[in-house]
């Protein structure tokens, strides 16, 4: 029977002194370059055994594999970046032709269904000009609708919890996410005071999230304030 205040076994070497050592001797195998070649390890592709050197070479090519991935999947994001700019453009100069301005805010909402497949789109701007009141994007807005449009300092995506602003629609019904891009000028820096709010529904719960990146839609928010100022 083993005695166990035997030192010997007080003493015993783990696991993790033997690494501590290998990691501390390098030329260890350089010594005993055999024990490399005797190594024997379990696959993860199954339960056979393989050499050192053929597990290494499994785990490199797993590696590589998964930069591979990496490097695809940034590839992709690329290219949809470049098609999502594309269309930003395309619907920015839209906003430059030339028109009546009271039919401005209507060329806006029907740019983005078309450009960016949004089912719905609706507005609202306070504050306008004399010349605009009587149209239906400066209906009355409640004042909770105004202030937190002005405490939005990004857009805001998420589930339609019963919105307010979901009645500017067409087809309220059915609206399940949606993005809400607050509508101020320039001038009045993110934390001023907005004067519109800009809607963007679906019927896909998973269109707009609140997790999903919001720089694309900022952008859309400054292009369409920076042209709607001329109604106010």
């Amino acid at each position: 029977m083993s005695n166990p205040t035997d030192p010997a076994l007080a003493n015993a070497i783990t696991e993790d002194d033997i690494a501590n050592y290998l990691a501390n001797t390098p030329d260890f195998f350089l010594r005993h370059a055999e024990l490399l070649a005797a190594v024997q390890l379990t696959s993860p592709h199954g339960n056979r055994a393989v050499s050192l050197q053929e597990r290494q070479a499994e785990m490199l090519r797993e590696k590589i594999k998964l930069l591979e991935q990496r490097i695809m999947e940034m590839l992709r994001n690329g290219n949809d970046n470049v098609i999502l700019s594309n269309k930003i453009l395309r619907w920015a100069g839209s906003l430059l032709q030339g028109g009546d301005l009271r039919d401005l805010p209507q060329r806006i909402a029907s740019g983005i269904e078309l450009q960016f497949d949004v089912p719905q789109v609706g507005l609202r701007l306070w504050e306008v000009a004399g010349d605009y009141t009587a149209e239906p994007y400066a209906q009355v807005v409640s004042d909770d609708v105004k202030l937190f449009a002005s405490s939005l300092t990004e857009p805001f995506c998420g589930l339609n919890t019963g919105f307010e602003s979901i009645s500017w629609l067409e087809i309220p019904a059915g609206v399940t996410s949606l993005a809400l891009i607050p509508l101020r000028d320039r001038s009045s820096g993110p934390a001023g005071p907005a004067f519109g709010l800009l809607v963007l529904a679906s019927g896909d719960a998973h269109r707009f999230t609140s997790g999903m990146g919001t720089d694309f839609l900022a952008r859309i928010g400054e292009l369409a304030s920076a042209a709607l100022t001329r109604l106010r």
